[in-house]
């Protein structure tokens, strides 16, 4: 590993080709980053590199700075435009897209010609751009492999190629497309490989496609992301959206970034954001390439400030003044960690990482932020008190720095005056204030783990026999019940609020707003009595006249919804007032015979019947009634009639003196239909016989 060592800027700046001085001039660089001075050193020149930078170091111009020489050569200006002599490949096309435009403004005055081939987008304009000649090509893998096959890609005359976010290629499954393109290139090419860390893939790979490789660090472990602050906000794993509120609205940040871990948790986070009033966007792999370009468009305007992504969709974006991370699962990775975090704190400015940890995973995060080297501050998700103390600050310190009014706006400021009292102008610009800043979320009291209580770390001391040794008990060992128990509610207030059983009231939902209206814990509300048109629930004395105070001030916090103090407790329902149901007492079964012996037995009377009439006995029993349903004087005469002895039907063919009928057929004289014979002749007027007859009713 090559070192980097101390060079003066003089020295720095001279070391750039002549035809990159004045475009860095124009944008302002005064001073080179670190990983840039180390690719212009004088060993590194015309070698192949393996450059270790965190993102965010300024890679992009580094590597653009490193291949100019290789590119022009002593030349001023490129030749004219033909094959590709620089290949750039990028994981996503965001960061392909935006290599593309930072390549375009440092070789403008050399009059370089890019193109870019990126999944997502029209592959019949990059074939024709490919064939009327580029000197620079930028595009992902995929995308690059499918053009080299196709044969509108000619890599012959190419001599430098470099591999940007060389590592998450590999995490994203590009190695086989990686592969291809490098066999597909000139054995004398140059190849630099950047990467935000070199684990042991990114070593073999370099070993196989590069020659002699020079492998720089641009930053020492110690020094990674200075200029990021990090902390953990422990929550509970069913407020973590909650504790992500939270933590947007107490840094109030003007741009940042959540990351989740799929895309269905983008889109829930997504909603839930937008209903309680964010301006967010989303980037997930779903999205085409218009709709990520105008989200990203929207973060740049300032017409969104919060951008909820996976990380595989916002690999590579740079968003201008993200000072905020907030990473919404924790990274299972270090790598994955400090890619998401390099997203905040770029060139030289400061930035905030906040991870939301549940606190089952809390040892996972320390592990992770232990193999990172990170130092993060562990602390309790933002409340609401701290939330309405920054916000109050900030809407004193922004009142406190406006300036005088100019002379355009003395007459208004003058009529509102005379109309308003000082009073009212300070109430109305303050209710405007609250008004465009989200209501805090709830967020249960949760103690924070000692770091020394690891679930890692614990329980390993063992005594000389090799068995384990007795864990001290301490306050997390109690049983959960006992942290489960509510105050005293000895005088205690009630209060009523303004929704009832008929308005579907559930304590699931009331406590945790009673709990935000008045900023108290769940431990703090004692009982709630539901009625059809209202709630009563009360309020442990020691926190009732703040409670009462904040909820004049502020109301409920939910629109149509009041809560004022109750006159006396709630009267006892209906079921209190009765007595008590007492419980029927068990049977005795007695031994001694129900009937005593000295008792006589009374003789039951006998049901007398009717007698049956006679043909009763002979024929089925039926009940005599009419049709109407009323009973029969005189029981008719059921008795079945006389069989008759079977006669065979009897057939007659008088059919020639039967005159035909319409249709076709013919009928005898008893009414019978007849089929003719094959050899018996038709009278002339008959239609043949169709084989049925016709339906009752027709014609």
């Amino acid at each position: 590993m090559t070192s980097i060592s101390e060079t003066s800027p003089a020295a720095v700046m001279a070391a750039i080709h002549p035809a990159l001085a004045s475009a860095l001039a124009k944008q302002g660089y005064e001073t080179l980053t670190p990983v840039q001075n180390s690719v212009l050193e004088a060993d590194a020149e015309g070698h192949d590199l393996l450059v270790s930078a965190q993102t965010g170091s300024g890679k992009t111009v580094a590597f653009g700075l490193a291949i100019a020489p290789t590119l022009l050569g002593n030349s001023q200006k490129f030749p004219p435009k033909g094959r590709p002599l620089g290949l750039i490949i990028a994981p996503t096309r965001e960061l392909a897209l935006q290599v593309q435009r930072e390549l375009g403004w440092l070789y403008a005055d050399a009059g370089v010609v890019t193109t870019s081939c990126v999944g997502g987008m029209d592959m019949q304009k990059e074939r024709r751009a490919l064939q009327q000649g580029a000197h620079l090509v930028v595009g992902t893998p995929g995308r690059l492999r499918d053009h080299i096959t196709r044969g509108s890609l000619d890599l012959t005359d190419l001599r430098a190629v470099v591999l940007d976010e060389a590592d998450e290629m590999l995490d994203l499954g590009f190695r086989e497309d990686l592969e291809f393109i490098l066999a597909a290139t000139p054995e004398e090419r140059r190849t630099l490989m950047f990467s935000a860390t070199v684990p042991r893939s990114i070593a073999e790979l370099a070993k196989t496609y590069q020659r002699d490789a020079i492998r720089l660090t641009a930053t020492a472990a110690s020094e990674r992301h200075a200029d990021i602050e990090y902390q953990m906000v422990v929550a509970q794993s069913h407020e973590r959206e909650n504790a992500i509120i939270n933590t947007l609205l107490f840094f109030d940040s003007g741009s940042a970034i959540v990351f989740c871990h799929t895309r269905e948790a983008v889109k829930q986070l997504t909603t839930r954001l937008a209903d309680r009033g964010f301006a967010v966007v989303t980037l997930s792999g779903e999205l085409s390439q218009s709709e990520r370009t105008n989200a990203l468009q929207a973060m740049r305007d300032g017409r969104a400030r919060v951008c909820v992504a996976t990380d595989v969709a916002a690999r590579g974006i740079d968003l201008p003044n993200l000072d905020l991370v907030i990473h919404a699962d924790v990274p299972s990775k270090p790598d994955t960690l400090l890619h998401r975090s390099g997203r905040t704190g770029r060139a030289g400015r400061k930035g905030v990482c906040v991870l939301i940890v549940p606190v089952r995973r809390y040892s996972a995060a320390l592990r992770v932020l232990d193999i990172a080297n990170v130092k993060a501050i562990t602390r309790g998700a933002p409340t609401a008190k701290e939330i309405d103390a920054r916000n109050r600050a900030q809407i004193l310190e922004t009142a406190a720095a406006a300036p005088m009014p100019e002379s355009g706006e003395q007459e208004m400021v003058a009529e509102l005056l005379s109309r308003m009292s000082p009073e009212q102008l300070a109430a109305a610009y303050l209710r405007q204030q609250y008004q465009t800043r989200p209501p805090a979320e709830y967020i249960s009291d949760t103690p924070l783990p000692d770091r020394s209580g690891r679930p890692r770390e614990r329980d390993r001391e063992r005594d000389r026999d090799g068995a384990r040794a007795p864990r001290e008990r301490n306050e997390r060992d109690r049983p959960r019940d006992m942290d489960r128990g509510r105050e005293d509610m000895t005088g205690a207030g009630w209060f009523t609020l303004s929704l009832g059983r008929k308005h579907r009231a559930d304590p699931k939902w009331l406590l945790p707003m009673i709990c935000k209206a008045g900023g108290v814990t769940k431990r703090d509300v004692g009982s709630i009595k539901i009625s059809d048109g209202e709630t009563r629930f009360e309020i442990v004395a020691q926190k009732v006249d703040e409670f009462a105070a904040k909820v004049a001030r502020d109301g409920s916090g939910e629109k149509g919804v009041t809560i004022a103090p109750a006159n006396g407790r709630p009267a006892a329902s209906r079921s209190s007032d009765t007595a008590p149901y007492s419980a029927r007492p068990p049977r005795q079964r007695s031994v001694e015979p129900r009937r005593s012996d000295d008792r006589p037995v009374e003789a039951r009377a006998v049901e007398t019947r009717p007698v049956a009439p006679p043909h009763a006995e002979k024929g089925p029993r039926l009940k005599i009634r009419s049709d109407r349903g009323e009973k029969l004087e005189q029981a008719p005469d059921l008795t079945p009639p006389k069989e008759r002895p079977h006669q065979p039907a009897r057939l007659t063919r008088p059919w020639k003196k039967d005159k035909p009928k319409a249709g076709g057929e013919t009928r005898s004289s008893e009414g019978r239909e007849r089929r003719p014979n094959a050899n018996e002749t038709r009278k002339p007027g008959v239609k043949p016989w169709k084989g049925s007859a016709p339906k009752r009713g027709g014609k």
